[in-house]
């Protein structure tokens, strides 16, 4: 194995395990790598993704038809409306699981049987890049590790963190209310394990060094079956150490560096995704020095910033956010999305929005039928999550559809211009509403945006002109085609924010060749608005005529010279190069 396994062993565990678990790795890598085949469609650059990159993220049960199981009732939704527009699929935890829809894993090795099996996963990945989430911090209590650990099995025996009720565990950042330590009858009497997320998920204990190579050895089974990205599931909590708050510590870091340089041995090609829904600095730390540590991380804050914007018609808290977005190197990018499995966070958009700010975001969550999650804290129980469809939350039911798929579409186009990959959320897609009879069925929050959908009905809605969800597909198909069109939009370009004003939000996206060169405008308010920028963002050439590549057509200026001014309809869009 090579150096920089051996010196993050090293710092993980000390000098005198690391050649011997250097060499357990080299194995597993040995074991392993004649499986491991490089994929065609990798990108061109240092970063194997590009501007034709967006995934769609989705349970691998959201698409159901009777006589049929899910994976292939995906794999259909997929070749009928995702080929040619989005290239990947992130599916959510599709293994055995017993709570926390699918983040509780039982087995990492096996599909879910009432969803498939691993054939249909493939059929997908043969047509799509494959995401999926490794969950690393905790398994289920129901799995077979666990099972053997009450049963007091030595080589289980220290698979899981325990403490013990009286230790000062008063440090540890909570990410939920309910106590952290679980306590479990053993064949050695009770023990309490570390439960960061729920008592039916069991923290494994990294310090253990057979945990970690059974993640890389699992981790290197997940590539073998066609993964190429790899989302490490609430990764920040998983080192642990009483007197530390055991969040973003040291050996989190060298752990995620470790995964990364195995890849770097076995799998160049493959992405790792960081999830670490915090502030904005302590997300970004993930990507190491921009080359050891993850490809991507999340773009947290972008989902409340911009529900933010368009609840106060103004873009400027936004605009000066994401001009902070700067000295991303060419081999790491955001992942941008607005809506997920989970709700808006909340967290990360403290510290940048004053605390009324926020308070209207969470009391307009609660007037649009949206729900609150709560984390514990010192100072007591504070807002998590808003639990609510993006739909709902940012384009009131109130509007007519042809607005409400409008205004809700030019918040999507927010996070498809940012630099970055797209994720968008599968119920974002088809423009779903909150469905609260089924947080009613299973008392839990989330559930208000993780319905499943009867297939067929939902084609022909789709395919439905002038419905509320052809609307928004439509409007997502056009500008994730002209995101495609252009290298402007590689991940590895520039981006710029332009100094618009008030409801106007505007950058300009650059090609890493610097060839090409795109400004996209989104108007916030329900009023027309007129977008002024410097001439020479699009090259400095004076032009009066232009093309909008969403709408494939020309565009004349209002006003040209020094500065270009453009008219932008009631919640518009626009996404503009000067004609060649």
């Amino acid at each position: 194995m090579n150096d920089v396994i051996v010196r993050l062993l090293t710092e993980i565990y000390g000098a005198s395990q690391a050649e011997e678990l250097a060499e357990e790795i080299g194995t597993l890598v040995a074991e392993r790598r004649s499986h491991l085949i490089p994929p065609e469609n990798r990108g061109r650059g240092d970063l194997p993704l590009d501007e034709t990159d967006a995934f769609l993220i989705t349970y691998g049960d959201s698409f159901r038809r009777d006589g049929t199981v899910p994976l292939q009732g995906l794999r259909e939704f997929a070749d009928r409306k995702l080929t040619g527009i989005i290239s990947g699929i992130h599916i959510l935890p599709f293994f055995p699981y017993s709570s926390d829809d699918g983040f509780s894993v039982i087995d990492y090795e096996q599909v879910n049987g009432d969803y498939g099996d691993w054939k249909d996963v493939a059929e997908i990945g043969a047509s799509f890049k494959l995401m999926s989430d490794l969950v690393l911090n905790h398994c289920s209590a129901k799995s077979l590790w666990f099972r053997r650990f009450l049963e007091g099995d030595p080589l289980y025996r220290d698979f899981f963190v325990t403490a013990s009720p009286d230790d000062d565990l008063s440090m540890v950042v909570r990410p939920r209310t309910h106590p952290l330590l679980t306590p479990f009858e053993t064949s050695e009497g009770v023990r309490h394990v570390w439960t960061t997320f729920s008592a039916d998920q069991v923290d494994l204990n990294f310090a253990n060094p057979a945990v970690m190579l059974e993640m890389i050895r699992i981790l290197l089974f997940h590539i073998e079956k066609g993964i190429q990205v790899i989302r490490l599931d609430a990764i920040a909590y998983l080192w642990k150490e009483i007197g530390h708050p055991s969040i973003h510590h040291p050996k989190t870091h060298a752990a995620v560096k470790l995964f990364r340089a195995v890849l770097d041995v076995a799998a160049p090609w493959v992405v790792v995704l960081t999830e670490t829904n915090v502030p904005h600095e302590e997300n970004i730390s993930y990507f190491g020095n921009g080359s050891d540590e993850a490809h991507m991380v999340y773009q947290f804050p972008l989902p409340p910033l911009v529900l933010d914007a368009f609840l106060e018609e103004d873009a400027a808290v936004l605009r000066k956010w994401a001009s902070g977005l700067t000295g991303l190197s060419a081999k790491t990018t955001f992942f941008n999305f607005l809506a997920s499995h989970d709700g808006i966070g909340v967290m990360p958009a403290r510290g940048i929005l004053p605390q009324d700010r926020i308070d209207r975001l969470v009391n307009t969550t609660l007037k649009r039928g949206g729900l609150i999650s709560y984390k514990a804290t010192p100072e007591g129980s504070i807002p998590y999550e808003m639990n609510i469809t993006y739909l709902d939350a940012v384009a009131e039911k109130e509007l007519p559809d042809s607005v409400r798929a409008r205004k809700f579409l030019a918040s999507q186009s927010i996070m498809l211009a940012l630099r970055g990959v797209p994720g968008i959320y599968y119920h974002s897609l088809v423009g779903s509403e909150n469905w609260r009879e089924g947080v009613e069925d299973t008392g839990r929050n989330r559930t208000i945006n993780r319905q499943k959908l009867q297939l067929d009905p939902l084609l022909e809605t789709i395919n439905e002109a002038g419905s509320l969800r052809n609307r928004i597909y439509s409007g997502f198909k056009a500008m994730l085609q002209a995101r495609a069109s252009t290298s402007a939009f590689d991940p590895a370009g520039r981006m710029e924010i332009l100094p618009t004003e008030g409801a106007v939000f505007g950058l300009v996206r650059i090609s890493p060749d610097k060839k090409e060169r795109v400004v996209c405008l989104v108007n916030l308010a329900p009023v027309a608005k007129e977008a002024t920028f410097p001439a020479i963002v699009l090259g400095g050439k004076p032009a009066s005529d232009f093309i909008d590549l969403i709408e494939d057509s020309s565009m004349v200026p209002l006003r040209t010279g020094k500065d270009l001014t453009f008219q932008l309809e009631p919640y518009g869009v626009r996404w503009i190069r000067p004609r060649n």
